[in-house]
């Protein structure tokens, strides 16, 4: 064994003397074991004998765990020969033989709890095992109440129940880690990044710079710049990578990186600009920071060094898919959102295999979500759902995921039975699945099933009572205008929301409830609650400009918030419908005119966005092609689902339409 794998194992060993089980620690046998169990596993890795090798080392190391039961680095490294070896089964099965034996033995339970952790799954992804993540907790819960001196173990705990977004009581296993070990840095920035989630930035700050000042390591570093992106202060987490960049030159390239998507994301986007040009200063050949300048100058709407940029990256790297994806992304920020599409599917036609590996997999199902969502929005249904469907055949799990978008498409192609068909056909298939029998309540509320619809929500909150199945239950009464029942649905969300991501939710969701009762300000402080969580929330900007001007109120404020909406989001045909509304409203009908006719074309199948259009033209004296707009908007407000159909709004459109086309009679020039 060697002097390093020695300090960690001499450090674990006694670590926790204040342990339960300290009585029964023999340090001599544990170190005895533990060194040849290190020796064994070595010698496992080796051709022959390896399974002779490798059950001595398993051996070994439940001997050590024995004489010493309250060190966690031995059952993590039994824990990790097994897996390393592939029997993760025997793993399971010899701990529950243990706790069958003894169901307070402290190792066993250990050893339990990093087999069900190995299975949870990655939640970066957002693919978690429900049920492993739950026996996970229960396991290291168990472990806090047998070995309450067991920091890591609390920390694990603490993690665990972040993820499971038990943020209150990730922050009591956070916090009884300190209490047993006040210095314990995991433990430190665990709370932290709790405090984060709930939105207690200056507490999450200030325990992550006190970390980096007392410790600045790379690592603390990191994390303190980390906690700082979190808190959307891009500026502090520059400066604190160029901390790290000082201590450690060597690093410079990537550093450099991190430093340089940080004044991006602050929009500081020459100084980040500077850093990409050295880079590509001393390694010409960096197709990437050529797309991340690409980027940056897209985000600075000077479209022809975007392209040039990405011109650069292609001729350095042409089969790349993110330099081609770059293009796409181009494309769509001009636009033109029938060239972006067109440039996917010519991705997708040149990259085309009989077969893929995992990775060649992952990126042809990213493309074709892109794909999808693209041709939805669109209004080209039978693409998207194409799209859709060849993810599924690409990856079967991914089926249940996938479901959702299908129906949700052809609700925006305003086919609501063929949506209701394929939500009740896929809950067929996945009984148990939430995502699944949510589309399908979004699918009967659309068709004005309200009870039945809130009847499927109410079921999945018999499974778990969370924040989204509350909001979820709170939309379908939405839906069917049912007030009363939404607010009660959505007070309970806001009883159960902790991290700020989840306020946000909440307050949005209340604010679009009462706009619909026409409670303006109660309504205007709801969506301030939001803005002072999330000062660049682009919905919570537009939806509150749009109610002010819509109602001739504030036009001024108004017209700032929409603006920043669309600075935020840019091609966002709602967005582009509010814009040229609020002009409309502070007679500037030639934007009004321009920007709605970008609406229309983003958003061709939304009735009151050619309403406007209407409004506008005629207001221009261009009344010919005003009629031509209230046709669409009363033929898009026929086809409205039950539940959107607002037959007061279809009244004055038919009235629009009806005076326009008596008036072009009048003036000799009848509607063709």
């Amino acid at each position: 064994m060697d002097k390093a794998a020695l300090a960690v194992f001499l450090i674990g060993a006694g670590a926790f003397a204040q342990d339960t089980q300290a009585s029964k620690v023999d340090h001599a046998s544990a170190y005895y074991h533990y060194a040849l169990a290190h020796m064994y596993a070595e010698m496992a890795e080796m051709p022959g004998n390896r399974a002779e090798n490798l059950n001595k080392a398993i051996e070994n190391y439940k001997a050590a765990i024995q004489a010493d039961p309250t060190s966690p680095l031995l059952t993590e490294e039994l824990s990790d020969v097994y897996f390393q070896f592939g029997r993760a089964r025997e793993a399971q099965n010899d701990a529950e033989a243990a706790l069958r034996k003894d169901p307070n033995d402290v190792p066993a339970h250990r050893l339990l709890a990093r087999v069900y952790m190995r299975q949870i799954g990655d939640p970066q992804q957002q693919r978690i095992d429900e049920n492993m993540l739950q026996k996970a907790i229960a396991e290291y819960q168990k472990i806090a109440q047998l070995a309450p001196n067991d920091a890591d173990s609390l920390v694990m705990l603490g993690r665990l129940e972040k993820i499971a977004q038990n943020t209150g009581e990730a922050e009591k296993a956070y916090k009884r880690a300190l209490a047993v070990d006040p210095d314990n840095e995991e433990a430190q920035a665990g709370l932290a990044m709790v405090y984060l989630d709930e939105g207690n930035n200056e507490e999450a700050s200030a325990i992550l710079k006190k970390l980096a000042d007392k410790n600045p390591s790379q690592r603390s570093l990191r994390q303190l710049a980390s906690a700082y992106e979190q808190m959307k202060e891009y500026s502090l987490a520059a400066e604190t990578l160029n901390r790290a960049l000082a201590q450690n030159p060597q690093d410079a390239p990537d550093l450099q990186r991190a430093i340089a998507q940080d004044l991006v994301l602050a929009k500081r986007y020459d100084d980040a600009l500077k850093i990409y040009q050295q880079l590509v200063a001393q390694e010409p050949g960096d197709a990437d920071a050529y797309v991340r300048m690409s980027e940056i100058y897209r985000e600075k709407k000077d479209f022809a060094k975007a392209r040039e940029m990405a011109a650069k990256a292609s001729a350095i790297d042409p089969g790349n898919l993110e330099i081609r994806y770059n293009e796409v992304l181009n494309l769509e920020a001009e636009g033109k959102m029938p060239e972006a599409i067109q440039a996917i599917k010519d991705i997708l036609a040149s990259t085309q295999r009989r077969s893929y590996n995992a990775q060649e997999r992952g990126i042809r199902i990213r493309l074709l979500e892109e794909l999808g969502q693209k041709s939805r929005e669109a209004g080209q249904v039978d693409q998207a759902v194409d799209a859709f469907r060849q993810m599924q055949d690409l990856d079967q799990d991914l089926a249940p995921r996938v479901e959702p978008e299908i129906v949700q498409t052809y609700t925006a192609g305003k086919e609501y039975k063929k949506a209701e068909q394929e939500a009740q056909d896929a809950v067929r298939k996945w009984p148990s699945d939430r995502g699944v029998n949510i589309s399908l309540a979004f699918a009967e509320a659309d068709l004005g099933k309200t009870e039945a619809a809130a009847a499927i929500v109410k079921k999945q909150l018999d499974q778990k009572k969370d924040v989204q199945t509350y909001l979820n239950l709170a939309q379908v009464y939405d839906k069917g205008r049912k007030f009363d029942e939404e607010a009660k649905a959505i007070e309970q969300a806001e009883k159960l929301a902790q991290t700020k991501e989840e306020k946000v939710l909440v307050f949005f969701q209340r604010g679009a409830m009462l706009e619909k009762q026409n409670k303006v300000e109660a309504a205007e402080a709801a969506f301030r609650k939001v803005l002072e969580l999330d000062p660049d929330n682009a919905e919570a900007l537009n939806y509150l400009g749009y109610m002010l001007a819509d109602r001739g109120l504030k036009l001024n404020d108004a017209l700032s918030y929409i603006q920043k909406a669309n600075e935020q989001v840019p091609n966002n045909g709602a967005f582009l419908d509010s814009l040229g509304w609020i002009y409309f409203k502070l007679g500037r009908l030639p934007e009004a005119e321009e920007n709605l006719r970008k609406a229309v074309e983003l958003d061709p199948r939304d009735a009151t966005v050619h309403d406007h259009l209407g409004d506008v033209l005629l207001k221009e004296s261009k009344l010919r092609e005003a009629v031509g707009q209230w046709e669409i908007s009363y033929k898009e407000w026929n086809l409205s689902s039950p539940a959107d159909l607002d037959a007061k709004e279809m009244a004055k459109v038919k009235d629009k339409l009806e005076n326009a086309k008596i008036r072009l009679a009048k003036e000799g020039s009848p509607p063709k």
